[in-house]
């Protein structure tokens, strides 16, 4: 009997001779045939192959489309010389009726069924281990001489006809300071599934108990490990199993066939195919992945409207990199909640400035075009010009549709969970992320001010305590905007408030979000959020990571997506209408400002179509 020393210098050839005359004393081919491509093999019969053919293309992550033989060809030419499906596998399955009902180290006594049946070579994640290894990142389960761990997830394939199941995983633990390295070295073999389809908390997958994996072996992780999710070939298995073929046959997870090809050395062509990690979430714990030419352009966003009108010193407010975080997390959501209105005018009616609803609606409306649920919460004393705004932006193609409008009030103790979760249960919540766009914040006395000192607090419904509940939901991340320090989630840049900001000791707001975006002024960073979340529904390497590589890219919306975005035309029309409705602007003498030479009004239009631009 052969071990596994020395298996790595084998060629494939020999290792498949090895395998056929059942003398390899090894139970899976993780960390063997180092640099060669190893496939996930399905066996159907005829008359199921081209609709199977047809899955794997409409679920590429999990189901590379490798060879597809003919019916009764037992070889496969473009992949292996001197090559026999029937038993060059170190263990089969067989599957009746969508039933296991054994275990075989041969096919030859099927060779008359075969006759009339199709194989499928599919592309396996055990081609791109040395490449991980090659980059110095370990490889768990090789180093625990054990298979990898394979997970059934909640995710749905494309379904095809008969063929349909959820998304099956394979998780390799990959210490954090390596998760961008291990992205990057995976990224390029498209053909043994590409980059990772998420990174962090089992639990968004569905996944409840790492210890348990649907097939293969439990991976320990070590300590400041992260487990990381690729797709896997397995899920051909599960699509086999649901449609309930009378019969059909697959490699035992883990057992795969070993091809002759070798694993070209690849390079990234641009920064468009190069991918970044970031962190966006610690409750649950959860990355993204987007290009580094993305990632840079939502960069040059957050330079864009950080210039400070009036130089009143928010230039020392700026956290780097937090309208990308930001935005990512914001990509992720399914529900978003925006609030906004700063009744800084607070001797006329209405007390709300023209500095936030524009940006508030920006975002809105972005989100509508990328189909995600969107809804307003704003004071009880405001919803009817809030009403009138938003029925006067459908109208003016600002909106899609009208954004349903909420108001919160405080009544007892669990109020904000009641308002946030279907039926207060924190494990329901009704929005997963929460931004707050020029919205008065609540200061460390438990009062709201203006710039000026002024306390506003009796023009202010409590919608803080949302965000402070929102703290306590995993899940749930939250965005403030702001240009001064006061505005709602500046908590989290207070102590830069309170030495940088005149009156800043005063009127810091106290409550944090997650991410806070500073901008020189607000609607600016509502424009740049919309434009960043066009940015990233038009990366590939995000989009790819948000479908979790199963169903086919969404780009043929981007022509919808670039429709929602803020225009100057937009722009000068809702702040027409937010003028008859009797909104001020809440910056003093801003159309007599000058900012690098030009009138503020200029400099705001300027604003816009440099974000537009930078977006496209």
């Amino acid at each position: 009997m052969f071990l596994t020393e020395g298996l790595k210098s084998l060629l494939p050839h020999a290792l498949r001779q090895i395998i056929r005359c059942n003398r390899l004393n090894i139970r899976n081919t993780s960390g063997i045939a180092a640099g060669y491509k190893q496939a996930n093999v399905l066996i159907l019969h005829k008359s199921l192959a081209d609709d199977f053919e047809k899955f794997c293309h409409a679920n590429e992550g999990p189901l590379p489309l490798l060879y597809r033989s003919k019916p009764g060809d037992w070889e496969c030419p473009s992949l292996s010389s001197d090559s026999d499906i029937r038993t060059d596998c170190l263990q089969y399955r067989i599957y009746e009726h969508g039933v296991c009902t054994g275990s075989l180290k041969s096919l030859r006594e099927y060779s008359e069924q075969l006759k009339n049946m199709v194989t499928f070579y599919l592309g396996c994640s055990f081609s791109f281990e040395e490449a991980v290894k090659n980059a110095g990142i370990p490889v768990r389960n090789v180093e625990q001489k054990c298979n990898v761990s394979m997970y059934k997830t909640a995710v749905p394939c494309y379904s095809v006809s008969t063929f349909c199941c959820n998304l099956v995983v394979t998780m390799r633990p990959i210490p954090e300071s390596q998760l961008e390295a291990a992205v990057l070295a995976t990224s390029e073999f498209k053909e043994a599934h590409g980059a990772p389809i998420h990174i962090g908390d089992p639990g968004l997958l569905g996944i409840q108990d790492l210890s348990k994996p649907d097939y293969g072996d439990p991976v320990h992780l070590h300590p400041g490990d992260i487990p990381v999710f690729w797709a896997c070939g397995v899920t051909g298995v599960e699509a086999i199993i649901n449609c309930r073929a009378p019969l059909a046959f697959t490699h035992s997870p883990g057992c795969m066939f070993i091809t002759d090809l070798k694993n070209d050395n690849v390079t990234f062509r641009s920064s468009r195919e190069v991918p970044q990690v970031h962190c966006i979430s610690q409750d649950p714990l959860h990355y993204s992945i987007v290009s580094a030419e993305a990632a840079q352009k939502i960069k040059t966003l957050e330079t864009l409207i950080g210039i400070d009108p009036g130089d009143r010193g928010i230039i020392h407010l700026h956290r780097q990199d937090e309208l990308l975080k930001a935005c990512l997390s914001i990509s992720h959501a399914q529900s978003v909640l925006i609030t906004t209105g700063f009744p800084t005018n607070f001797t006329y009616e209405p007390p709300e400035e023209n500095d936030g609803p524009p940006g508030a609606l920006a975002i809105a409306a972005i989100l509508q075009a990328l189909q995600k649920e969107v809804a307003i919460v704003t004071d009880q004393r405001a919803m009817n010009l809030n009403k009138k705004i938003i029925e006067e932006a459908v109208q003016l193609g600002i909106l899609k549709r009208p954004v349903p409008l909420l108001s919160y009030q405080s009544k007892s103790a669990n109020s904000a969970l009641t308002f946030l979760c279907e039926n207060g249960n924190p494990r329901r919540p009704r929005f997963d992320h929460l931004i707050a766009i020029e919205r008065a914040g609540m200061a460390a006395d438990g009062n709201y001010y203006n710039a000026r000192k002024v306390n506003i607090k009796h023009l202010v419904d409590p919608i803080d305590e949302l965000f402070l509940a929102a703290q306590t939901l995993p899940g749930v991340t939250t965005t403030g905007v702001g240009d001064g320090g006061n505005e709602l989630g500046m908590g989290k840049i207070k102590d830069a408030v309170k030495k940088h900001i005149k009156n800043g000791d005063v009127i810091a707001c106290d409550v944090e979000a997650d991410f806070a975006v500073v901008a020189g002024v607000s609607n600016w960073g509502g424009y740049a959020i919309a434009c960043a979340l066009y940015i990233l529904s038009t990366c590939e390497v995000h989009d790819r990571y948000l479908r979790k590589a199963v169903g086919f890219p969404r780009l043929s919306n981007k022509t919808v997506w670039l429709s929602a975005l803020p225009s100057v035309t937009k722009e000068e029309k809702l702040l027409k209408t937010l003028v008859q409705h009797g909104v001020r602007s809440g910056k003093t003498a801003s159309l007599e400002m000058e900012v690098d030479g030009l009138p503020f009004y200029n400099t705001h239009s300027l604003m816009i179509e440099k974000l537009r631009e930078t977006a496209q």
